[in-house]
């Protein structure tokens, strides 16, 4: 297998004789590899570098390893490759701290498939090549796996250190799977690591992103030693968490808070307490950055507070303060919210004059504006030139498409979707095109199938905006009871979002006997009058106005009240 690894790179690389001749020399002291000028393997010139690297005419293992490392911290994907032909041909094949030095360049640098492969070649991986394989899955956002791979860890003969316990912890804070992290948290203890700083503020941000403050919370407080990052993360932790008093006073307790401490307290409290008290901390800041002005503005977007948002970020422009992607897409978001085009084309031509066009951030944020100010064909055109997506850039334009009334277009972008390299379709590409379903009254089969794929193939378990869709399209069908059976079936029979989805297809389409059906069940669900207002509408729309009145005396009966409407001339 290594042979033909070996074969593979050195047809790739056709000036391999001529690199092995830079690392060698036929004296016997050192020499220098200078670059200068050196264009970047991602296509990025910078001018003027100039990196030294010094080593023996036959470097040892460590020497090669320290080379290796260097690539990884420059991405130097070519030499790197050609720095794994040197070590195969030179024998360095079974040197394990060589291959694990490989195994985090391939992870970090090129590929994760060819880490992985490489790695599953190591006859004794030791734990710091389980840690890179581990770690690059982490980063690379495949959390599952990351969490597959460190079980597997765990049932070895090997020990998992610090780092295998804080890569994942990582992954279950961004999964948020408490139990599991929990489980790990126990490991820890048992292994004797709870003290180390890194591994409890690891935990602590764990237990915060879980919604377990109380948790995190408890690490912090066991903690003998705390630094920087142990009162960051706590304060972090009970903010996300709306728990803001006690975030303040971990704030006020902090014997030297840093720009990340205040820019914690601002998002927490423009998030979820009173953006005039955020902006007052801001002001008071020794050091306030881009972070610092973004988080108000998300917290004004959040809040549905979109002209706030834009009057704070010309105050931002007035300042001269550094907008990055994070600014763009913040208040990109608020302008989509007001359908505001002449402030998004204008916001628009900032981004392309500041050079963040590429930005796939921003690109997704402008689609999504485009497509919620009307403008689909500039959305979809955008999309288009854009030189990499994600599944945020997919369902931006899908959903846009779809609240548009391009349905058929949505079911086109969705299979394109399918064949794109490294991406799949979420629970939100299916609410958006199970939705086209409904409008364009697609076949049920059809709909059925994208039902189906959505949990078999993407392991993606239908929730109630998902079954509202199926279930408006069977309403055009004329399947209602089936729908209700469906309900059950599924185990939606609690959910009063489903329940009024079918009770709104009833009136479509008239089907009375099903209609009362729903409206009970909403009324023991929500206990209030919208399922038998609804149901008295559906039988005056039908000229039934007997059951109409018969419906009302119903709701008198029970002491069901319809709120009184206001109207003014």
């Amino acid at each position: 297998m290594q042979r033909t690894l070996f074969r593979a790179l050195e047809n790739h690389f056709q000036n391999y004789n001529l690199f092995l001749l830079s690392l060698s020399s036929t004296s016997k002291t050192p020499i220098s590899f200078t670059r200068r000028n050196h264009t970047h393997d991602t296509g990025v010139e910078f001018s003027g570098v100039r990196e030294t690297i010094r080593w023996e005419t036959n470097p040892d293992g460590f020497t090669l390893v320290q080379m290796i490392r260097n690539c990884i911290n420059h991405r130097y994907v070519s030499h790197g490759k050609q720095l794994h032909c040197y070590a195969l041909q030179s024998g360095f094949a079974s040197n394990v701290y060589v291959n694990t030095a490989l195994v985090s360049f391939y992870a970090k640098v090129v590929s994760l498939d060819d880490a992985h492969k490489l790695f599953d070649e190591m006859s004794q991986p030791n734990v710091v090549s389980w840690n890179s394989i581990i770690s690059g899955y982490v980063h690379s956002g495949n959390l599952y796996k990351a969490l597959s791979l460190f079980l597997e860890l765990n049932q070895s003969d090997l020990l998992p250190d610090a780092y295998s316990f804080t890569s994942a912890l990582a992954a279950c804070g961004q999964l948020s799977l408490l139990l599991l992290g929990m489980s790990i948290h126990s490991r820890i203890i048992l292994y004797g690591l709870e003290s180390s700083v890194v591994v409890a503020n690891c935990l602590i941000d764990m237990y915060g992103k879980c919604s377990s403050d109380d948790g995190a919370i408890h690490v912090f407080n066991e903690l003998k030693y705390k630094d920087v990052i142990s009162w960051n993360t706590v304060i972090a932790a009970c903010a996300r968490n709306r728990r803001l008093e006690l975030a303040s006073d971990y704030f006020y307790q902090m014997p030297y808070p840093d720009t990340v401490t205040y820019n914690e307290m601002i998002n927490g409290i423009s998030q979820f307490g009173d953006i005039d008290e955020a902006i007052k901390i801001l002001k008071s800041m020794p050091n306030p950055n881009s972070s610092s002005w973004n988080a108000i503005i998300s917290g004004y977007v959040v809040k549905n507070r979109a002209w706030e948002a834009l009057n704070f970020f010309t105050q931002m422009k007035a300042r001269s303060v550094v907008m990055d992607e994070f600014t763009y897409s913040s208040i990109l978001s608020g302008i989509a919210c007001i359908s505001a085009l002449r402030w998004g084309t204008l916001l628009h031509c900032c981004v392309i004059k500041q050079g963040l066009v590429t930005s796939m951030m921003i690109g997704s944020a402008l689609v999504d504006m485009y497509s919620k100010c009307g403008q689909v064909k500039d959305a979809e055109m955008l999309f288009q030139f854009m030189p990499r997506k994600n599944i945020v850039t997919w369902n931006a334009l899908i959903s846009g498409l779809a609240n548009n009334g391009e349905s058929h277009k949505v079911v086109q972008y969705f299979e394109e979707l399918k064949d794109a390299k490294g991406l799949k379709p979420d629970d939100i590409t299916f609410v958006n095109v199970l939705a086209a379903c409904s409008q364009c009254q697609m076949p049920l089969e059809r709909a059925y199938e994208y039902l189906i794929s959505m949990n078999d193939d993407y392991g993606i378990k239908p929730k109630p905006n998902h079954l509202a869709s199926i279930i408006r399209l069977m309403g055009h069908h004329g399947q209602l009871c089936k729908a209700e059976s469906m309900i059950y079936e599924l185990g939606f029979g609690s959910c009063p979002s489903v329940w009024r989805a079918l009770l709104g297809a009833c009136g479509a389409c008239g089907d009375l006997d099903v209609a009362k059906v729903a409206a009970a069940k909403l009324r023991r669900l929500e206990d209030n009058e919208v399922g038998y207002v609804i149901l008295s509408n559906i039988n005056k729309d039908r000229g039934n106005w007997v059951d109409a009145t018969a419906v009302w005396d119903l709701m008198r009966d029970e002491g069901v009240v319809k709120e009184a409407g206001f109207s003014r001339i």
